[in-house]
């Protein structure tokens, strides 16, 4: 299926019913008085999260989608009956924003998250709601309210653990074939991997992650250059960066230099993405002998003056793969960790100030 992570739909919620001007009739009751009742309130359009979604590209077939009308109100007191709810499925991790306004109007992160994004109009009132002590026969009532109309944009951003950064040809889509079942495409030519794709890496019974294979970025990708700016912001909802970089370019390039356009690309879109942990990945070290693959990676580490982790590997050969693997599971499992043991600080916090 097509990787799509951008669309524009039009939703419209349905009117509600309009109230009805109706006397009762029954013999020998000569004046029965009002008996309108109220129309019934219109269908509002939901949008629904589906963790079996993984693409908005559905979206390319329907743009429209528009709620049910409510239906007038009868005699005899009878209220119309309210239309029916439009429900819409999106991937889990779709951001709704209203095209209008600019508004973000949710963020759908939880499977099975409802959002309400067009509410029905109301029902009109019958001309029974209008009866008083000196109009026994009023021959008013009240029309529906229009139902919400709005274009809405959806954004899909993934939902992963860990991203990969790095330029084309990095090594990103063998590095997660190698620690995960994912199966991305790979070849030895630029922008083989032409969308995001997901892979669980499963360490223990209990213990796993989400990694995010990113496309290939380049110099100019917050500007629009290469694939651009549509997948970076893929990289907004992760915990940790890896960045993944070709100890030894084919094409003679600078590994160093590399990384710092990378830097400036995430600068330039977001300046918070560089204060996130990010973890330095030398990828082929299989193209050098032993001696002159340490030696590399001490010199690039030591000109990019990189203080958080850094790793030797090769993932075509799966060699240092599995110790990258480790050492992420315990970061996330250190966080968490810590967070738990916040929660539990926060909790004896109230419980000795409810004391």
């Amino acid at each position: 299926m097509k990787f799509v992570d951008e669309a524009i739909i039009k939703v419209i919620a349905g009117d509600g019913g309009n109230g009805c001007i109706s006397f009762r009739r029954e013999k020998f009751i000569p004046f029965g008085g009002p008996d309108g009742g109220d129309g019934g309130g219109g269908g509002s359009v939901w949008l629904i999260a589906d963790e079996g979604l993984n693409t908005l590209v559905d979206f390319r077939h329907q743009r429209a989608f528009r709620a049910q009308r409510g239906q007038n109100g009868m005699g005899s007191q009878m209220y119309g009956k309210g239309g029916e709810d439009t429900d819409i499925r999106v991937p889990v991790g779709t951001v709704v924003t209203n095209v209008d306004t600019d508004e973000v109007i949710g963020d759908l992160t939880v499977n099975g998250q409802r959002l309400l994004v067009a509410e029905g109009g109301r029902g009109g009132l019958g001309n029974i709601h209008f009866k008083s002590s000196v109009n026994r026969a009023p021959r008013k009532s009240t029309p529906g309210t229009p139902g919400d109309m709005r274009e809405l944009k959806l954004e899909l951003k993934l939902l992963a653990d860990v991203g990969l950064l790095g330029f084309p040809n990095a090594g990103k889509s063998t590095f997660i074939r190698a620690v995960s079942a994912a199966t991305p495409r790979v070849a030895d030519y630029p922008f083989t991997t032409l969308h995001p794709n997901l892979g669980v890496v499963r360490i223990g019974t209990d213990q796993s992650f989400v990694v995010a294979d990113i496309p290939g970025l380049i110099e100019g990708a917050a500007d629009g250059a290469g694939l651009g700016i549509q997948f970076l912001r893929h990289v907004s909802r992760t915990s940790l960066l890896l960045h993944v970089v070709d100890i030894a370019p084919i094409d003679g390039g600078d590994a160093v230099e590399q990384v710092r356009a990378i830097e400036q690309e995430l600068a330039k879109f977001n300046p918070e993405l560089l204060e996130r942990p990010r973890w330095l990945v030398m990828n082929k070290a299989d193209v050098l002998d032993e001696n002159e693959r340490h030696a590399r990676a001490k010199e690039i580490v030591e000109r990019l003056e990189w203080k958080d982790p850094w790793f030797l590997i090769s993932a075509i050969s799966r060699e240092g793969t599995w110790d990258v693997c480790q050492k992420v599971q315990q970061f996330f499992d250190a966080a968490r960790a810590a967070a738990r043991n916040a929660d539990e600080a926060a909790a004896d916090v109230r419980m000795r100030g409810e004391g």
